[in-house]
């Protein structure tokens, strides 16, 4: 039968004609050699030009990567090969090669050298290490050298191809060729090596339309493919796949197999004649180039075929040969040795089982591990998995094996028949209920996957249908004890339960539905929003990798990612889980090239999570002593992620974590608990500072000042201790603040607690020691007088440094005293705010007192002092809040409740107060009297502005009726039509039924007037018989000239 192998185009790109490609090994990239004489790297992943070097004006035939010095290797038209860094686009080295046109360039495996090739029917060898100096000169070959190519088992010796109809095999140390194979009719253009070691084959084609399969250690050869109508100009064995690939200027490229030489399939992308091939063992890919551009296709799928039971013994397959190993103890260590970290490559020691008879695609072991299952070619072979003796084998499109019976397995022997072998023999065959069944699903039901994008499940014992789940499913995971199922689709999977009881009911009854099978069978339990590219069951818990490289597991459908692994360039997974060892806690992933790493999952932890998420909390408390401490964080994130935070505050080891906890379940003094407990070495960190922070605004939210006032000290939140004293009236807090503040540097802050505390020196000071001397100056001018011709001096100082005008300009109170109107006056209220503000330091007013106190902010205390005849300052003075300052014309002062004494003639200080008190009672009725107008023109403009709003609401609301009804009147419209458009489709219905009617009539018509013509010509027919038994006289016959020989026959002819 043959390889089934899916062919998925990756990369189509349109140049001119290809004359060379190559496959980068670790980059999805392709090379392609264009007749233009450009050299392009295309990216087959993304399907975008990367690079494009121009290299000359002449044709290049070939060109090849050296992927290990990052460069790629050239040969033009013009005789000469060219050496890019394919990184920087720097040109390496350029050489003058040959004597005539370079056909091929072969790069060695693993030493610096490169082969070239040419039409002056010479072969040379390139040493890069000795700056590409030709060291070896090979010749013997009639006419041009087409190809060389290096045998990878024997990587001193290599092949070449050649018009004069001969393969020469070289060696490097001989100019002469060991031998010369001939069979070829015409010229060979191409030549390749089997790159295992089991066949000594080199591979060949020409332009005799022949791919030719030679025996090098017998010289002869082994097979000749026919099937190309024109010239084959590349061959190649492909390096990972037991596929023969050629490409002719017909225009194809067909895939043989290399071991029966079956013909595959053959490829035909309309873009003229194919000129090269490419391939690498690393991928499935396959490079294809054309007249039209290259082509990059993938061949099948490149997921490793292993298997690993349930005792860690894995078997895997390269290529016909089936290995094993036993990952058991590697990866956690046994006795005092310890075990590898999570991801590190498990140091395996394969052992070879055999060769396989058949190309494996597939390889799974049973329920138990005795025996492995291999599929490939149309065929299955079951193996004892410890010695691979054959148990079984026959055709089958699909096996898989049954979840519970150790010889129980089914095959998809077609697309309507899926047969059931009970013990290695056949019990049952199963005629699906869907148009075409395209794969088969093992595990504890036997599932067909339907054309119609469904699932059908069957009883194992009595072939029953069960149940149909209409989903395009890729993959079926069943769990060890079949209660729980997930389905895997392309875009996310499903997990079902199974109700075996129910259904084992149901089919002792008879109760099952043809069409629905057993109700009530399978239950939706959660889905999962990730593609599952393969998975394994632990207990009720599901592993599984998601297409972009992340091991994830899934407990009741809370997912948790256990570790992110490395993906391909394209940024899809390279890994595939092989199983579970519960014994170790670890599982085991294996990549595309066989490399198998671990990863450690508790399986306590599992059941526990397991536990929690079917409310089992009793089995969860039982499990939780047998979970090691270093996961208690884990299990606690957990519990947090399902809503139990006290619980998973209880549990966690981690006291960040539990840090969190307390502070979102608002437990701060177990908060506080663990802040207190912060290491010595880490109460300065930043981490640690933002801890209190957040521990400090929880405390303000909860009104708990005390703890508010520590976290924030604790911290240095200046700004927050700031904000609560300000806020309760904390006056010595205020000012043992403004003093560590402005210790630390923070001089905003303590600029501000000086301020509200009434310290106007500690402001002032703190703008002249930050430098901001006109700020200062401006500031004593209204609170601190008696200091501005200091500042005035200093500023002018600084400032002579920038201009000596600008400084010359500045003018201090002393030296010009009418610049400065009311500064005596303002030097006299300075020391009554000083006086008052000694009398009552440490102290301020009551919160209770504010609406009476309020007035004393819009005290004018220079106007008042001037009121008072020039005033004389005040011995004592009511306390006054020095947090307040306010302004005043023209000089600011704090907000004091002044209370002036009286003149040594009380009799005028009282007059002049009573009129003060007048004028200023008079003043604010006019104030009031204003106030009130503007709020009642306000009111009217509010009361306006609440019709205008009505009015628009009205109107609006009439717009969308009129939208509504018109909306309305369309969709009666629509409707309307809608119903003469059916009418008018049924008048044509009848009609054509009408029309076929009279078809129908018309062609019986026909018929029976053919039926009548052929028996008129039967009658015929016999009464010309009856004429021919009459016999007639022979006619004469003519002279016939004879033949001397054959030769004049042709000649004639």
């Amino acid at each position: 039968m043959p390889l089934r192998m899916d062919i998925n185009k990756k990369l189509t790109a349109s140049s001119d004609r290809v004359k060379s490609v190559d496959i980068h090994p670790s980059e999805p990239w392709a090379l392609a050699a264009l007749y233009s004489g450009n050299v392009m790297i295309w990216d087959y992943e993304t399907g975008t030009c990367v690079k494009s070097f121009e290299l000359s004006d002449l044709p290049v035939r070939c060109a090849k990567f050296i992927a290990r010095k990052q460069w790629f290797v050239a040969a033009s038209d013009d005789m000469r090969i060219r050496i890019y860094n394919y990184n920087t686009m720097e040109k390496v080295k350029e050489i003058e090669a040959h004597a005539d046109y370079i056909r091929c360039i072969e790069v060695h495996p693993s030493l610096p050298y490169v082969l070239s090739c040419s039409d002056d029917m010479s072969i040379k060898l390139w040493d890069w290490n000795k700056d590409f100096d030709c060291t070896q000169f090979f010749e013997g070959h009639q006419h041009y050298v087409m190809q060389v190519k290096f045998n990878p088992k024997d990587t001193n010796t290599f092949a070449s191809a050649s018009l004069d109809r001969t393969i020469k095999v070289w060696g490097l140390g001989s100019p002469v060729a060991h031998y010369t194979l001939e069979g070829h009719e015409r010229g060979v253009n191409c030549v390749d090596y089997y790159p295992s070691g089991d066949k000594p084959y080199i591979l060949s084609g020409a332009d005799d339309k022949t791919v030719k399969i030679w025996d090098y250690q017998t010289k002869s050869i082994v097979h000749t493919l026919d099937g190309h109508s024109h010239n084959v100009c590349a061959v190649l064995f492909h390096p990972k796949l037991p596929l023969i690939a050629s490409a002719s200027e017909d225009g194809t490229v067909r895939l043989w197999s290399s071991t029966t030489y079956r013909a595959e399939s053959t490829l035909n992308y309309g873009m003229e004649r194919a000129w090269a091939l490419a391939a690498t063992k690393e991928s499935n890919m396959l490079a294809l180039g054309f007249d039209e551009g290259c082509v990059v296709v993938e061949l099948g799928s490149d997921d490793p075929v292993a298997s690993m039971d349930n005792t860690g013994k894995i078997v895997w397959a390269k290529n016909n040969d089936i290995q094993t190993a036993n990952v058991r103890g590697l990866a956690s260590g046994t006795g005092d040795e310890e075990g590898l970290p999570d991801g590190e490559r498990l140091p395996i020691i394969p052992r070879d089982l055999g060769a396989c008879e058949l190309y494996p695609q597939m390889l799974k072991h049973n329920c138990n591990g005795r025996f492995v299952a291999v599929c490939g070619d149309g065929e299955f072979i079951i193996y004892t998995s410890q010695a691979l003796r054959n148990k079984a084998f026959g055709q089958a499109l699909d096996f898989v094996w049954s979840g519970t019976g150790t010889g129980d397995y089914a095959i998809r022997e077609s697309i309507s028949t899926v047969k059931i072998f009970k013990n290695f023999k056949e019990s049952k065959t199963v005629k699906p209920a869907t148009s075409s069944s395209e794969g088969l699903f093992g595990g504890h039901l036997i599932g067909v996957k339907g054309g119609d994008g469904s699932v059908l499940f069957y009883d194992w014992d009595s072939g029953v249908f069960i149940r149909k789940i209409d989903v395009a499913a890729k993959e079926v995971y069943w769990s060890d004890t079949g209660n729980m199922v997930c389905i895997a689709t392309k875009d996310g999977a499903y997990v079902l339960s199974y109700n075996a009881e129910t259904t084992a009911s149901a089919i002792a009854m008879g109760q099952i539905s043809e069409e629905d099978g057993v109700d009530g069978s399978f239950d939706l339990l959660y889905e999962i929003n990730d593609n599952v590219t393969s998975g394994k069951w632990v207990g009720d818990c599901f592993i599984y990798l998601n297409n972009g490289g992340r091991l994830n597991y899934s407990v009741g459908g809370q997912i948790q990612t256990l570790v992110h692994l490395e993906t391909s360039a394209g940024g899809t997974t390279k890994h595939s889980i092989l199983g579970y060892l519960a014994k170790e806690d670890r599982v085991y992933v294996v990549d595309k090239s066989l490399n198998i790493t671990s990863y450690r999952i508790l399986l306590s932890v599992l059941e526990y999570q397991t536990a929690v998420m079917r409310g089992d909390f009793d089995s969860a408390n039982e499990l939780l002593p047998s979970i090691p401490e270093s996961e208690y964080t884990t299990v606690a994130r957990f519990l947090e992620s399902q809503g139990f935070k006290e619980e998973a505050m209880a549990v966690t080891a981690d006291p960040d974590h539990k840090f969190d906890l307390a502070l979102e379940l608002g437990h701060i003094d177990v908060a506080h608990t663990l802040m207190e407990e912060t290491a010595e070495e880490d109460k300065d960190s930043t981490d640690t500072m933002a801890k209190w922070k957040r521990l400090s605004d929880s405390a303000l939210r909860d009104s708990n000042f005390d703890l508010c006032e520590a976290a924030s000290l604790a911290s240095n939140d200046y700004a927050g201790l700031l904000l609560m004293y300000s806020a309760i009236g904390n006056y010595a807090g205020m000012e043992s603040l403004a003093q560590s503040a402005e210790a630390d540097g923070k001089t905003n802050i303590a600029f501000s607690a000086y301020l509200l505390t009434g310290n106007v020196e500690a402001c002032v000071n703190i703008l002249i020691s930050t430098n901001r001397l006109p700020e200062a100056a401006f500031f004593a001018r209204t609170y601190l007088p008696s200091r501005v011709d200091e500042i005035v001096d200093l500023w002018k100082n600084d400032l002579s440094g920038i201009s000596e005008s600008a400084a010359a300009a500045l003018i201090a109170p002393s030296d010009d005293k009418e610049s400065f109107p009311d500064f005596d006056v303002a030097l006299q209220v300075e020391k009554m705010f000083l006086a008052q503000r000694e009398g009552s330091k440490g102290s301020g007013i009551p919160s209770t007192d504010y609406p009476t106190a309020k007035d004393d902010l819009a005290l004018d205390l220079i106007a008042l002092v001037k009121s008072r005849g020039g005033g004389q300052v005040a011995a004592e003075a009511p306390p006054a809040a020095p947090v307040e300052v306010a302004p005043a014309a023209p000089v600011e002062v704090a907000p004091t409740e002044v209370e002036m004494e009286e003149d040594e003639d009380g009799d005028d200080g009282e007059e002049d107060l009573a009129k003060e008190l007048a004028e200023q009672e008079e003043q604010a009725r006019i104030l009031a009297a204003q106030q009130a107008q503007i709020e009642a023109e306000a009111e009217e403009a509010r009361r306006q502005a609440a019709i205008q709003a009505e009015a628009e609401k009205r109107a609006e609301e009439a717009r969308l009726q009129a939208e509504a009804e018109m909306r309305a009147e369309e969709a009666r419209l629509q409707a309307e039509a809608a119903r003469m458009q059916a009418e008018a489709e049924k008048r044509a219905e009848e009609a054509r039924l009408q029309a076929a009617m009279q078809e129908k009539l018309a062609e019986e018509q026909r018929l029976k007037a053919e039926m009548e013509a052929k028996l008129a010509e039967e009658q015929r027919l016999m009464e010309e018989m009856e004429a021919m038994a009459e016999p007639e006289p022979p006619a004469p016959t003519p002279d016939v000239p004879a033949v001397d020989s054959m030769d004049d026959f042709d000649d004639d002819w």
